[in-house]
């Protein structure tokens, strides 16, 4: 048995009352607002402009920011209080949104409004994820940091897809600036929650003297290099972002032009996905329990390569769907096991960082894959980004060998 299997897969559940079920509540509401937004703005940016290029760069300008900031981010969040942070930065994005709505509503949404947007709005995620990240151990106890990471990701995809996604059509009869105004609405509600907080933050080392946040940054990086675990698992969850960036960023085209199934076709296939997420939400804790956190990653990455593969191969919608919605489950296997070995395995005060670390090396391929998405599909037929990314997630799994046993 590796390292990475020695960790704890217990039955324990996280209390809903007190901290946790607050924090279960605004990560809920914040995830349906968000899921409006990113539902609704492909098709207002396929309906700016037919050129996948373009298109994909609004996706890729929302990773960007990873890149350029998010070490900085994961080193400010083991500095400050988290709670805080969280609730200031939803206050900030309730704003930018708010602003959004209001110029789509005036018919000034552009291609650049929206890469800007896009942008901005990562930029401050940046902070807040590794805030989150950093929080959650301080609201349950340590064996329970598996089901409470499975129960959030779960909630907030059952309220994006079974809430948000069937609204997306109504709200958008009513304006093409509906889904962003109640986008900004959601963010300030989660940031009401995440003020009510009354919890202590994770106990941190003192800092040493004259230490600055450069040197902060260094030493998160080091500690995720030095565990073989975690650097094997960012370096496979890079290689599938890669993948991911190139599908996202062209699967309203793959829908509506190679499948020719329309908006309502897309929508579907979200909702798929996010059906397959629920389940997996729900699967994934038994699932870790019988393979460890590692192979449960393992095993998520090969299924998922099949359903790329047949994403692309299969020029019919209900394979599409069921390859989406196999797809989505096996993603949140993948997703639970990989946030609660990095909580479990960083040392005190440095989650933030060890965090950052991760996702911004992870994250840093989502914006090549976007715009290798994009280019593929204008050079090679809209089905190729999917193929792009079964052969990505084939070299992730290959990634992960050293660690099974």
């Amino acid at each position: 048995m590796t390292t990475a299997e020695a960790v704890s897969t217990t039955r324990t559940t996280p209390a809903w009352r007190g901290g946790f079920g607050r924090l279960w509540a605004a990560a809920v509401v914040s995830k349906f607002g968000d899921s409006l937004r990113t539902a609704a703005m492909p098709l207002l940016a396929a309906s700016l402009t037919d050129d996948p290029v373009l298109i994909a760069s609004v996706t890729a300008c929302g990773y960007l920011p990873w890149l350029l900031f998010g070490l900085l981010g994961g080193a400010v969040a083991d500095r400050v209080d988290q709670r805080r942070a969280m609730w200031a930065v939803d206050l900030v994005r309730g704003a930018l949104m708010a602003a959004f709505a209001a110029a789509v509503a005036l018919g000034h949404a552009s291609v650049a409004v929206l890469i800007a947007v896009a942008f901005a709005l990562t930029t401050l995620q940046t902070l807040f994820d590794n805030a989150a990240t950093a929080l959650l151990p301080s609201l349950v106890p340590g064996e329970a940091l598996g089901s409470a990471n499975a129960r959030l990701q779960t909630g907030q995809q059952m309220a994006g897809t079974f809430l948000a996604a069937p609204l997306v059509p109504v709200l958008l009869v009513a304006g093409a600036a509906a889904p962003y105004a109640v986008d900004a609405a959601t963010y300030v509600l989660a940031a009401l929650l995440v003020a009510s907080l009354r919890v202590a933050g994770p106990e941190r080392p003192p800092r040493k003297a004259g230490s600055t946040l450069r040197a902060e940054i260094a030493e998160g990086i080091r500690a995720l290099w030095r565990d073989p675990a975690l650097r094997s698992l960012c370096t496979a969850t890079t290689l599938c972002n890669i993948g991911m960036g190139a599908l996202i960023a062209t699967l309203v085209l793959h829908v509506t032009g190679w499948l020719d199934a329309g908006n309502g076709g897309y929508a579907a296939v979200v909702t798929a996905y996010g059906v397959g997420s629920v389940a997996g939400g729900l699967l994934a804790r038994r699932i870790s329990e019988r393979t460890g956190r590692i192979r449960g990653v393992f095993l998520a990455g090969i299924v998922q390569t099949g359903c790329l593969v047949a994403l692309g191969t299969v020029h019919e919608l209900w394979a599409t769907l069921v390859a989406m919605a196999l797809f989505g489950l096996m993603g949140m296997v993948w997703n639970t096991n990989q946030v609660t070995l990095m909580q479990e395995r960083s040392p005190d005060g440095m989650l933030g960082r060890i965090s950052s670390a991760f996702r911004t090396l992870a994250i840093a391929g989502a914006p090549l894959g976007a715009l290798l998405g994009g280019a593929s599909a204008a050079a090679w037929g809209l089905n190729t980004p999917a193929l792009l990314a079964a052969g990505l997630f084939t070299l992730a799994v290959a990634s992960l060998a050293p660690q099974i046993n």
